[in-house]
């Protein structure tokens, strides 16, 4: 179920591992839209929340994502507010549920170790390109250049995010390097609730209905 609020209302209902889905409006983004069939772009995860500025005494939520982002490109942590006020295009937060949650709580501490290990590498468009691609997949020629066998020396949005879900115990057997923005927004892990925090009421196709065990391997 879509709700919409602004980001200010529901900041102190986030909590780390929760999935932040983002729908842009740039040529790129354009084009992921056109090949993945959605209007999901870019993922990131939340990280911590309510940490606090030393600096004006305000508390933000922090998010990681692997992304291009005021002249920085690799992984990196953003304030999450601060995503909000300058994303040109869509925004949704989707919460985890409650069998995620329950896992995320039991492995959160390797969850950190990983995702914080990977801060700092590099951004891997071309994975990306490859990720969205699928149609190619099975092409006994072509799909050797649209399948993506996993490597993690870099790093693009939803293959980091697949990742980290997959060391925090909420999917499993995953192919992280063929997992696309809107591939995490389906799999079967999120309430039913979710909010879009920017844009016009626009859902989600296919949103928390999939499963995904043994994600991007090929049979």
């Amino acid at each position: 179920m879509l709700e919409q609020q602004k980001y200010h209302h529901i900041r102190e209902q986030m909590r780390p591992g929760d999935i932040i889905a983002f729908g842009g409006n740039s040529l790129f983004s354009r084009w992921t839209k056109l090949t993945t069939r959605s209007a999901v772009t870019h993922i990131a995860i939340v990280m911590q929340t309510k940490m606090r500025d030393e600096a004006s005494g305000r508390y933000f939520n922090q998010v990681m994502e692997a992304t291009v982002y005021e002249g920085k490109k690799g992984v990196m942590t953003n304030r999450l507010s601060e995503r909000v006020h300058t994303y040109d295009g869509d925004m949704w937060w989707l919460p985890l549920g409650e069998s995620a949650r329950n896992m995320f709580e039991q492995n959160k501490r390797e969850f950190f170790n990983f995702m914080f290990a990977q801060e700092g590498k590099a951004y891997d468009v071309l994975q990306l390109f490859g990720s969205a691609v699928d149609a190619l997949d099975s092409h006994p020629i072509l799909g050797s250049i649209s399948y993506n066998q996993e490597d993690f020396s870099s790093w693009f949005c939803s293959e980091l995010i697949a990742e980290g879900l997959e060391t925090a115990g909420i999917i499993n057997s995953v192919n992280a390097s063929e997992v696309t923005p809107v591939d995490i927004c389906r799999f079967s892990i999120f309430e039913q609730r979710y909010v879009q925090l920017k844009g016009e009421a626009r859902p989600i196709a296919g949103f928390n209905t999939q499963l995904a065990d043994n994600w991007g391997q090929v049979c």
